[in-house]
């Protein structure tokens, strides 16, 4: 059984910082791409960065350079540094990972940015 467990998120003013961290159980974590989804209300839940168990990264055009993922597998953790945050990034965040075609998502941190 996999879960994942999301912490980090909170109220931050536009142009601030926060640290999003995936805490996961089970020896696959390190060797599975960790991804970074948001939803916002009304909206779609989109990704937002993705991170390979080598450490490559993608990020969705509306976050490349100012957000950053980064894994530590000795403590099956995965980090999602928001900076320079704007309005538009309020939403719940997500982890998220495939394992054997089944989806496992953590219960989502809550991020709101003020203007």
């Amino acid at each position: 059984q996999v879960q994942l467990v999301e912490s980090g998120g909170g109220l931050v003013q536009a142009g601030g910082s926060l640290r999003l961290s995936c805490a996961a159980s089970g020896s696959i974590f390190s060797i599975k791409t960790i991804n970074w989804h948001r939803q916002a209300p009304g909206k779609q839940r989109e990704l937002v960065a993705s991170i390979t168990s080598g450490g490559s990264t993608n990020y969705a055009d509306s976050v490349k350079g100012r957000f950053t993922i980064s894994r530590d597998n000795v403590k099956n953790t995965v980090y999602l540094r928001m900076n320079s945050l704007k309005p538009e990034d309020t939403a719940v965040y997500y982890c998220n990972l495939r394992l054997f075609a089944v989806d496992y998502w953590g219960q989502g941190t809550q991020v709101t940015v003020s203007s």
